[in-house]
């Protein structure tokens, strides 16, 4: 009995070690792109993930899109579509 907890060691340690560097940072940054994309109101400047630089129209939660304004015109896109990485250089206050 003893040898059959002795090879399941392995293979749980190498569990532990995937979710602590690869599923546990997944998961929180997932939810921190959640929390971005429902603080987003009207006036913020963004960038989306195709590096469209836009500044927020209108917010439907309905469908959890958004209207977009930019120099062009207006552009409905979904918010996930939106860069929280990028968005979130652009707003930073410079030094």
């Amino acid at each position: 009995m003893g040898e059959g907890v002795g090879s399941l060691l392995p293979f749980v340690l190498m569990f532990v070690v995937v979710y602590f560097f690869m599923i546990a940072p997944q998961m929180k940054r997932a939810k921190k792109e959640k929390k971005f994309a429902a603080e987003l109101k009207r006036g913020d400047k963004v960038i989306t993930k195709s590096g469209l630089h836009a500044k927020v129209l209108e917010i439907n939660d309905k469908d959890a899109s958004c209207v977009l304004e930019t120099m062009s015109g207006k552009l409905k896109f979904d918010k996930s579509a939106i860069s929280m990485e990028m968005s979130t250089k652009l707003n930073a206050p410079e030094k």
